[in-house]
């Protein structure tokens, strides 16, 4: 899946209330919030630099209440980029890959 074009996301905001939009991200934290926490910059960003943006979005993760639905949704559509749920796409890369781990 592509990020989302410059000045788009997939960040849930106050006007989006059609029918394709998951209920869900109705009461997310990050609704309303800058999406540039979430998606790294269309330019080169230093690792200090985005692991800072990533706290920042982390933290409105921690906060909230559907950050386990949030997650699960990034999951299952293998979203590339961007914080879903609290985690990075690195990270959610390694869920998945545990997850598809066959039981020992």
């Amino acid at each position: 899946m592509e990020a989302p074009p410059a000045g788009r996301s997939r960040m849930p905001h106050a006007t989006d209330d059609d029918d394709s939009t998951p209920a869900w991200q109705f009461r997310a934290a990050c609704r309303g919030e800058d999406a540039s926490l979430f998606f790294a910059p269309g330019y080169f960003e230093r690792h200090e630099e985005k692991r800072l943006r990533e706290a920042r979005a982390k933290s409105i993760c921690a906060r909230c209440p559907v950050r386990m639905d949030c997650l699960e949704y990034a999951l299952r559509i293998r979203e590339d980029h961007g914080v879903w749920g609290g985690l990075n796409e690195t990270e959610r890369r390694a869920l998945l890959r545990e997850r598809d781990r066959p039981a020992v």
